[in-house]
């Protein structure tokens, strides 16, 4: 009998019916003149945070007023990463010159685009694709923000820490500032409580915030748009002093109202068990061959991950939940949930038929971005053309250049790797800079399909139809998303992952976190024992780290949550009904990311499809493109800024 993650809503919020009233972001907002004042706050807390509408700079040539390097909170971990720059079209203006600087008034009849000074939305960009800390830019640049500014968007650019704990140099201080999870969203989080607080002065609708980013930005993005005034989160915002109310000691609210992401990278708590499912269970080298304990874990983290999926709450279009069924060797390769899936994929190849013209060239994607941190909208493709810039150039540099001078000595190191690499690079690399990689011509979509049939026949092409059909995703991973990530894609057995460094404690950088994973090598000790590249330590290591609490006393797996969509969007978690989730999503995936599981988007978007208060999921998988800013068509910043569009104007 079908159900509806509804009735799971229902039964969760019995307790916090009264709290969650009216949970819209919209519905929360950020001042309101005819409200009247908390007499249990002090008004006068935050009036530090006030903006000075008399410091605006001016971009006569583009029509632009701008403020850069503006301090979100009032006990800033970092002062690099803690601030945030403002641009806004010159329209939503009437201003008074002042010296060097403007005095500025919202001008209300101004009309930009599809919006006027009072429901311009707001474009906040997670520039960084591993999730490394990112700095507002401290020099102004006009490159990359038109796209955004001519459509009558607000554009904010949010510093905030990353992935590690760090120092900060130019606070003059020798302290390590905390850092990983939940840090990046605390601090994002904040921004947007900057925002609300100071909604009366600025124009534009501060209810109407949108984020997006690729990879584990896009994770973050996600992150976000999911844990909505999540009351976890008011602990470490109170550590910052973020914005916890307006100058009417009215209650303010972190909610989006829109998280767009590529291939985004998130759902820890699962990551490693479901990309052994969809990919690496199926490899027999490398880490993955016979005879090595780590091919035994493998195996076993796909097995934990069919019972998750039975365990979860993961619903079909009609409300019937999804499930894994085991085969005869003991694999759970069949089911409704195995069949979404594969239904997914064809509808992805259809539309690639039906897109593409022929003759079509076949180039192998990624981005050329080896120096960490990056810019995914401004990264190069290596053999493809570029896509189009999402912020100033001068943002990425400043960001650059000032995350230099914030990182951990991990990320020191890392950095010097990947510098390293980047020099190896650039000796293949063409005259134009792009690198030089194999491209294959096909002359019609018969042959195209057919050249996925090499080693078996899984992909069959139907001429007439334009249409395509799957028969085993086993063959599928093999010719189009082989695991390229070790056994322990995320959770490292020797805790060398960025994600290892996600959820490290100040100088523990690197730590485990796969709970999962941890119960495995706990309980098959005894056979992991006999199999080759074992290491007695390895147990007490998982479970030692595991132990382990932040500055709030909060253990791993309490981290790992606050880092979860899922975690606030299943009827199956604690979590669930208790936070604002954003009403609009977009998700795009590539075919062939093989840097994640293929299950991290679709479980997501499975997730939202039922939530409540949820009010579309825009879900593209994009066939022939791999971890990148995959679009079906057209270009990645247009079809972001029509997407915010077509939200914010419903």
């Amino acid at each position: 009998m079908g159900f509806t993650r509804r009735q799971f809503f229902t039964l969760a919020a019995t307790t916090t019916a009264a709290a969650m009233a009216g949970c819209t972001p919209q519905q929360k907002k950020s001042s309101d003149s005819d409200d009247k004042p908390s007499s249990s706050v002090d008004l006068e807390e935050f009036k530090s945070l006030t903006l000075d509408m008399g410091a605006w700079n001016y971009d006569e040539d583009n029509d632009v007023y701008y403020q850069l390097g503006l301090q979100y909170c009032l006990k800033p971990a970092s002062k690099i990463y803690n601030s945030l720059s403002i641009y806004v079209p010159g329209k939503y203006f009437t201003a008074e010159k002042n010296g060097k600087k403007y005095t500025c008034k919202v001008q209300e009849k101004a009309v930009v685009g599809s919006f006027t000074a009072s429901t311009a939305p707001i474009a906040m960009p997670i520039n960084t694709g591993t999730l490394s800390p990112q700095a507002c830019p401290t020099e102004y640049s006009y490159e990359g923000l038109s796209t955004y500014l001519e459509a009558g968007c607000i554009y904010v650019y949010t510093g905030f820490r990353g992935r590690s704990a760090g120092y900060d140099s130019a606070s003059g201080s020798d302290d390590l500032y905390d850092g990983g999870s939940p840090w990046p969203a605390v601090d994002f989080k904040a921004a947007i409580r900057y925002l609300r607080y100071n909604a009366s002065s600025l124009p534009g609708d501060a209810t109407k915030v949108f984020a997006y980013g690729f990879s584990s930005g896009g994770g973050l993005s996600a992150v976000l748009g999911s844990t909505g005034d999540c009351e976890s989160f008011s602990p470490y915002l109170a550590i910052i002093g973020a914005a916890m109310h307006d100058i009417q000691g009215n209650e303010l609210s972190d909610a989006l109202y829109g998280s767009a992401s590529w291939c985004p990278s998130t759902s820890f708590d699962v990551a490693d068990a479901a990309y052994e499912w969809s990919a690496g269970q199926y490899v027999t080298s490398d880490s993955r061959a016979e005879g090595l304990w780590t091919k035994a874990l493998s195996s076993d983290l796909a097995t934990a991950y069919g019972k998750w999926i039975n365990a979860m709450d993961l619903l079909d279009a009609d409300g019937n939940k999804l499930g894994l069924d085991q085969t005869n060797n003991g694999i759970y390769g069949t089911g409704t949930y195995a069949k979404i899936i594969q239904t997914e994929l064809e509808r992805s190849a259809d539309n690639f038929a039906r897109d593409t013209s022929f003759p079509y060239t076949a180039t192998p994607q990624y981005f050329d971005d080896p120096l960490f941190p990056g810019d995914p909208n401004l990264a190069k493709s290596r053999g493809v053309e570029a896509p189009s810039a999402a912020l100033p150039n001068d943002a990425s540099k400043s960001a650059d250049s000032q995350n230099q001078q914030g990182q951990s000595e991990d990320q020191k190191q890392d950095q010097t790797q990947l510098q390293t690499q980047s020099q190896q690079q650039s000796a293949a690399a063409s005259v134009t800079g792009a690198m030089q990689v194999q491209s294959t011509i096909f002359d019609t979509a018969d042959h195209y399909f057919n050249s996925f049939n090499e080693k078996s026949a899984w992909l069959t092409y139907n001429l007439n139809r334009q249409t395509v059909s799957i028969s085993s995703l086993k063959d599928f991973s093999a010719a189009m998303r082989p695991a390229s990530l070790g056994v322990g894609a995320f959770d490292s057995v020797d805790r060398s992952s960025r994600a290892n460094q996600l959820f490290g404690i100040g100088e523990k950088s690197t730590l485990h976190f796969d709970v999962i994973m941890g119960d495995l090598v706990a309980s098959n000790t005894d056979s992991y024992t006999q199999l080759t590249g074992w290491n007695k330590d390895y147990e007490e290591a998982w479970k030692t780290d595991l132990a382990l609490k932040d500055t709030l006393e909060n253990d791993i797996a309490t981290r790992v949550n606050l880092f979860n969509p899922l975690y606030f969007l299943s009827g199956t978690a604690d979590g669930f009904a208790t936070t604002r989730v954003a009403p609009y999503w977009r998700i795009n995936e590539g075919v062939q990311n093989s840097e994640t599981s293929i299950c991290t988007s679709l479980n997501m978007r499975l997730a939202l499809a039922h939530y409540k208060d949820v009010k579309d999921v825009a879900f593209t998988l994009v066939w022939d493109k791999g971890h990148v800013l995959a679009e079906r068509t057209g270009n990645v910043a247009t079809n972001l800024v029509n997407w915010i569009i077509t939200c914010a104007t419903q």
